[in-house]
């Protein structure tokens, strides 16, 4: 399956990245490279939508920033979840399984 161009779909990656930090602080690398891992090569974040989308969460309260230093020794921002981030992530998830099931209902029409 050829990888999914995520810019298209803002709020999904927004998800993706809220659901991505539910696990634990990261930088944006490893942020691209764990939805990358996890969707099996299928959805790939370039920097240009995963940058933005990390400002725009933090601009809305969703996660919180701090400088660290990354595994190869580099300063880098970590990110992190925050309680009303939390919130957002589950009403996403909620939102996502009922048009999820909408569009699963129609395909499976016959």
């Amino acid at each position: 399956m050829p990888p999914v161009a995520l810019d298209r779909l803002q709020g999904t990656l927004d998800m993706l990245v809220l659901r991505t930090l539910q696990r634990e602080p990261m930088h944006g690398w490893g942020i691209a490279q764990r939805i990358q891992l996890i969707s099996r090569d299928v959805l790939q974040v370039n920097q240009g939508s995963l940058y933005p989308a990390l400002h725009r969460l933090e601009e809305r309260g969703w996660v919180v920033a701090d400088w660290g230093t990354s595994e190869n020794n580099r300063r880098a921002k970590f990110y992190r979840l925050t309680a009303k981030g939390q919130r957002q992530l589950e009403k996403e998830k909620s939102s996502w399984a009922d048009f999820a099931g909408a569009v699963a209902a129609i395909l499976h029409t016959a």
